[in-house]
């Protein structure tokens, strides 16, 4: 019952997400663990504000100490990047999150990373998944929580300052500080904004929040950064003269963006922002990684810097290896997770979002001004993206027309090329593509597509959506 997607293992709260599946699934790294020689390195563990997660955290670290494993519990609800940062910094084999990040509040799940800080791999979490068969749930044992932290099996810690610092360190400061920018921030009800906070005050912006406080439900909407969700956000920036929105996903490894005119920027065009700014004003040199649903204007920016961008199946992991393998300043995907050059090897929506501020006041910009700089300079395509729920029946109907016997329907545009790295992608020729796949998160088949025209993205997902049969 326990299988990793794309985002690590994620389950309905009380349906699969269960006291005994928390167990079993810590039991097969423990295994893993000692099977691999590492298990006196220890692990870290966190977790955000979802229902059930510091209770999760707390099992897991019953059963390490059980096993003779050190557990390091971060002891307040974290951003997920700190996790990532503590195992990349301290050179640990292992660390997990308890965390279902933009997932809705009924769900929750944990997240394994790697050493390095790396989001774990296909070839890690099957490896954890056949550890998890070989375990019997009838002879899992757990040590007494206060009797562990007694024995130095569990050590509560709160390294947040540290990975804070190490944020502070990377961006200019002096240059924000004279900016005197003023920042609207929304956390989603998540874990982000001690840190945001901290780290913009302390660069002397003026910050306001909104949707701080702690809600399991999320305030009954998705905690995930876009344009439906951050409309009070978009109200705020206006109403009250922000130079920028911010806002991250439940655990904070995602980031939206709202600018000064109040527009919502894609997590397409952050990206780009992003590259942008760091091979143009601080003469960054390197290429840049995306996913296949990622938008292909970062291929242009990179080529006109004379760098090349790569692409990617769906999953952070395969960003971070790529990054890895090719020295790549910047890798994202268009669901707003990006990592960077020198910082941890995952996606951070805190980090993202200090550099994003460091841009406005290096440059002396608007943000608005520079995206449309960018656009002009590069030609951006009209980007669109649909989800369509389904069921058992119908996704085995839909994976047998398109992914098995690969049939397509007729499309008034000239093929380029076709891949099936990760579903389905066809590349156009007038440079405008389409990806239908899968989600390794949820129960949804989701269709994205960059094309040269408004009109052409909605015709080529009609022609999708009536082929397939599918309905929002």
């Amino acid at each position: 019952m326990i299988k990793f997607g794309t985002g690590g293992w994620r389950a309905i709260i009380g349906d699969e997400f269960t006291k005994n599946n928390i167990r079993i699934l810590t039991k097969a790294m423990c295994d893993k663990m000692k099977a691999e020689g590492v298990e006196k390195d220890g692990i870290v563990l966190g977790y955000d504000r979802r229902f059930l997660s510091k209770e999760a955290m707390r099992w897991a670290g019953e059963v390490f100490a059980a096993e003779g494993i050190k557990a390091s519990l971060i002891n307040k609800s974290s951003p997920t990047p700190l996790v990532m940062y503590y195992v990349q910094k301290y050179g640990l084999h292992y660390g997990m999150m308890i965390t279902a990040s933009h997932n809705p509040a009924v769900y929750n799940g944990i997240k394994v990373f790697t050493y390095g800080g790396r989001d774990a791999d296909e070839t890690q979490t099957a490896d954890i998944e056949e550890y998890i068969g070989r375990v019997d749930p009838d002879r899992i044992e757990g040590m007494d929580y206060d009797k562990a932290i007694e024995e130095g099996l569990i050590n509560e810690i709160y390294p947040l300052n540290e990975y804070i610092d190490s944020i502070l360190e990377d961006i200019d400061v002096d240059a924000i500080k004279k900016a005197g920018l003023k920042i609207a921030l929304d956390p989603m009800y998540g874990v982000s904004e001690t840190s945001l906070k901290t780290i913009l005050m302390t660069a002397r912006c003026e910050v306001e929040t909104i949707h701080e406080r702690h809600d399991t439900l999320f305030g009954g909407k998705l905690p995930a950064p876009n344009e439906d969700t951050l409309k009070m956000l978009k109200n705020h920036v206006t109403d009250y003269g922000f130079d920028m929105g911010i806002a991250t996903d439940g655990d904070a490894d995602r980031i939206g963006v709202i600018d000064d005119k109040g527009n919502f920027l894609h997590p397409n065009d952050i990206l780009v922002l992003l590259y942008y700014y760091l091979v143009k004003y601080k003469g960054w040199k390197g290429d840049a990684v995306r996913n296949i649903c990622t938008t292909h204007l970062l291929d242009r920016v990179a080529k006109d810097f004379g760098a090349s961008c790569h692409e990617v199946p769906v999953g952070f992991k395969h960003i971070s290896a790529k990054m890895y393998a090719t020295n790549a300043i910047i890798g994202g995907e268009s669901s707003g997770g990006m990592a960077v050059r020198g910082h941890i090897k995952g996606k951070d929506g805190i980090y993202a979002s200090a550099l994003l501020t460091e841009m406005l006041a290096v440059t002396g910009k608007k943000l608005s001004a520079i995206m449309e700089e960018i656009r002009d300079e590069y030609q951006g395509m009209p980007f669109a993206e649909r989800d369509y729920r389904f069921s058992k029946e119908r996704k085995d109907e839909i994976n047998d027309i398109l992914l098995i016997k690969k049939e397509l329907p007729e499309i008034p545009y000239e093929i380029k090329d076709i891949s099936y790295l990760d579903g389905l992608k066809i590349y156009f020729a007038n440079e405008g593509w389409i990806s239908v796949r899968f989600s390794g998160t949820e129960p949804l088949l989701r269709i994205f597509t960059e094309m040269p025209t408004g009109n052409d993205t909605e015709k080529v997902c009609k022609i999708f959506e009536e082929y397939l049969l599918l309905e929002k």
